[in-house]
């Protein structure tokens, strides 16, 4: 439940008479429009609020991944708990300019998913599935039916390949999802063929620090201006949109340009009524419920009703704030459009009638708050286990009181509920059933409408003799649970061929009702419970590879439920099977190294030195100023020198540890992670820009040893070519491209058809000491477990 500072804030955020506002700005458009991308903080933002807040449309987001493959610059999440971060920011980026979002891709599991970077369309499409990324966007078409659809990125090389992948879909899908024979098994779901009427390209490039489309966009056919402020706030719509990409935090988003932009270059590509010269998106578009109006063959009494409730919503929008005259304007324009759909011919209902039906709807939405029926609703506690119980409240705005007001909980699947009170507060007594099923972690689609989440309220009012209805969401989501988070601590163990080490201390804690706890265990391993938690044993020499234990809780497969908690999100969790897993590997540590390790929270480095066995101490501020000669090797995680205010000011203390004799070994940064390519480094090291030049993405790419008997490269592990196998996403990113000739480059990799990089891995003694940079993404290797980055990682922190 929120606190009394976080309701606070929300209520800061979000002003009821803005919320008026721009319930009644949706009200003048009846056109939708659909931006499609590839990852949370696709979006172009700005002018997703000029089509919105200024003119008014239907604005959705068609996303293909939740982002999970890419990086964090707040946390330590990635890979699931990183989608499920994303996608709660692009909900509420959505929400900041009062959009919808629709997903296509759910998780990492699913086969349309962030798997990290690609540089083409085709090498997405082995992962993705052409056919079936398609097919989820007609999906989405039929379901959303835009009118325009504009992907973000252009299909040209240059381009990050899940961008291109994204936009030659949203092309192909066009003509199918008009198609009658095409996907029949949507129809028998309720859905039927849409036609998108025009499909623009940015007219703008793609490049930027990261990319640099090789061709240049093209022709523009038409120019969105943006006209104005957006009244409510009276901001700058571009403005707005930077309020937006501000939830995409994990991502370094959220700037303030110096001018905003007012204009966005578009290209028509498409338009299903032939070509045309045109001067705005919206023309020869049915924008308004005046021009569906003209409608050929429309009945006399249906026609004029949608003139007169446009006019009705125009007396209801010239009237704000005055609630009384809005709530008045509107039950007029309802009741007409009762006219419209008791009455309009079925070729306008296939056609149009899914407008006069959001219409009203919005129209219902806007009486509601206008007439202050509803304030907040909320579960204490938040979510429920099954077998559990939770309570559902739900406040009624001070205008509840004049009214019959019904209030409706829509729940998850098992779970049930029983209403205890009425009034001003309605409190519902919920209970799950036993075998009530867990909550999915990825939402299909989100709306700006509300209704969203496992539970949200319906609200019914009747008002003036007309019942208006609206969906409005809890403050905090909620879902079905387990009863129990199991974590393991270690939950990975390292154990080194031949070590003398059989056994290991492994703490089993539950959080939630108790229960009991107890192992599955494979061929050479025991698990016994002892004083502390339990005691993990090799029944025999160890093998090389890589085994997992399988806890239960109850005698039922325990989970693991990890929290995920910012301010700009609110309150979150993933869950996974809890595992713990062994990686036995032929790894050998350097003599006396000791270790000081530099993190800004975007990696787990320090923790795997640590489970290695070395002697491994975290850099605080202090500690930074303080004696860095106890130490032989200091490590910077990724993104540190962006992150660590702290960490910049030592960077002089850093060179001269060096120069004393020390080892510094920097993982992987980019440009603009407070990078100064002559101050930052001990000597001068340019990272390569934009960065999909300065990469490989092939986790399988052959690697070339420049200098095979370097020190880092032949003790105390000598590197070979089984190193470099099962590696998981990329070899690396943001790679060295120039550097002082003091450093060594060691190795050579590239991609398909493109040069070799030699930029992954560079050392140079300096002093009396080394300074090693790499850009191999070996926080990732470790995480999942890869034995050649054990071994590498073991052998770049050996003492200068």
């Amino acid at each position: 439940m929120l606190t009394a500072r976080e309701r606070i804030e929300r209520q800061m955020a979000d002003p009821s008479l803005v919320r008026l506002h721009r319930k009644l700005s949706r009200l003048k458009s009846t056109v939708t429009m659909m931006n499609t991308g590839a990852h949370p903080d696709d979006e172009q933002n700005g002018m997703l609020a000029w089509f919105r807040l200024g003119l008014g449309m239907r604005v959705i987001i068609a996303c293909s991944t939740r982002g999970e493959g890419g990086q964090n610059a707040l946390g330590p999440e990635r890979l699931g708990p990183l989608g499920v971060l994303r996608s709660r920011e692009l909900e509420e980026a959505a929400r900041a300019i009062d959009s919808d979002v629709s997903w296509l891709g759910h998780g990492p599991s699913d086969p349309v998913h962030d798997f990290g970077f690609s540089k083409d369309g085709d090498a997405t499409f082995i992962r993705w599935g052409e056919t079936r990324t398609v097919e989820r966007l007609v999906r989405a078409y039929r379901k959303e039916r835009p009118d325009i659809v504009i992907p973000t990125f252009l299909d040209v090389p240059g381009q990050h390949g899940h961008h291109r992948a994204m936009t030659r879909a949203a092309e192909a899908a066009i003509a199918l999802a008009a198609d009658p024979n095409a996907y029949p098994k949507h129809f028998s779901e309720g859905l039927r063929p849409w036609q998108v009427a025009k499909y623009y390209l940015p007219a703008w490039s793609g490049g930027g620090d990261t990319y640099d489309d090789e061709v240049p966009p093209p022709d523009t056919t038409v120019t969105v201006l943006a006209e104005g402020r957006e009244p409510a706030t009276g901001a700058d719509y571009d403005r707005i949109g930077e309020w937006s990409r501000y939830y995409h935090a994990s991502q370094g988003m959220g700037h303030w340009p110096k001018r905003p932009e007012r204009q966005w270059e578009l290209h028509l590509k498409l338009y299903a009524a032939g070509s045309v010269a045109e001067r705005s998106v919206l023309e020869n578009l049915p924008a308004s419920l005046s021009a569906l109006a003209d409608f050929s063959g429309l009945p006399g009494d249906a026609a004029n009703a949608l003139r007169s409730a446009d006019n009705a919503i125009a007396v209801a929008i010239s009237a704000f704030p005055d609630r009384d005259a809005i709530i008045a304007a509107l039950l007029d324009a309802a009741g007409k459009l009762d006219v419209v759909a008791a009455s309009a011919p079925d070729d306008f209902n296939a056609l149009h009638g899914h407008r006069i039906a959001r219409k009203r709807t919005e129209v219902d939405a806007a009486i509601l708050e206008a007439a202050a029926i509803f304030e907040r609703a909320y579960a204490d506690p938040s979510v429920i286990s099954p077998g559990g119980a939770a309570a559902l409240a739900v406040e009624l705005g001070e205008g509840a009181g004049d009214h019959k007001v019904d209030v409706l909980a829509v729940l998850p699947s098992g779970v049930s509920s029983s209403l205890q009170s009425l009034g001003g507060e309605r409190v519902f007594s919920l209970t799950a059933a036993s075998d009530a099923p867990l909550s999915g972690l990825y939402l299909p689609a989100w709306s700006a409408m509300g209704g969203n989440g496992h539970a949200h309220v319906k609200v019914s009012a009747e008002i003036a003799g007309r019942t208006v209805t609206g969906a409005f969401d809890l403050e905090e989501p909620f879902a079905v649970v387990p009863a129990q988070s199991l974590t393991l601590s270690p939950d990975a163990l390292v154990v080194p061929l031949g070590t003398k080490q059989t056994e290991w201390l492994v703490k089993a804690d539950i959080s939630g009702v108790n229960a009991p706890v107890s192992f599955t265990t494979p061929t050479g391993w025991t698990m016994k419970k002892a004083d502390g938690g339990w005691i993990a044993s090799a029944t025999d020499a160890a093998r090389p590879g890589l085994v997992e234990i399988e806890p239960q809780v109850d005698g039922h497969p325990a989970f693991q439920v990890t929290p995920i908690a910012y301010r700009h999100i609110g309150r979150a969790s993933f869950r996974a099977p809890a595992t713990l897993k062994i990686l036995s590997l032929d790894l050998k540590l350097p003599e006396g190294a000791r270790i000081g390790y530099v993190g800004g929270g975007a990696d787990r480095v320090g923790l795997w030195l640590t489970r290695m066995g070395l002697d491994v101490t975290e850099l605080d501020a202090q500690a930074l100023s303080g004696d860095l000669s106890r130490f032989t090797t200091i490590v910077v995680g990724i993104f540190a020198f962006g992150i660590r205010k702290d960490l910049a000011t030592a960077t002089g203390r850093l060179h001269r540890f060096v120069e004393d004799g020390g080892h510094l070994v920097t993982l992987y940064h980019r440009p603009t992670d407070g990078w100064n390519p002559d101050e930052t480094p001990v000597r001068r090291i340019e990272i390569g820009s934009p960065s999909l030049r300065w990469r490989v993405t092939d986790p399988r790419a052959e690697v070339t040893l420049l200098a095979p008997g370097h020190v880092l490269l032949k003790g105390p592990n000598v590197i070979g070519p089984e190193d470099w196998q099962d590696w998981d996403k990329e070899r690396g990113l943001y790679f060295v491209s120039r550097w002082d000739d003091i450093y060594e480059p060691l190795l050579a990799m590239h991609d398909a058809n493109e040069q070799p990089l030699k930029g992954a891995l560079i050392s140079g003694a300096i002093g009396r000491g080394r300074h090693t940079h790499t850009s191999l993404v070996l926080h990732h290797q470790l995480d999942k477990l890869v034995l050649g980055a054990f071994r590498l990682m073991a052998n770049l922190v050996q003492p200068a």
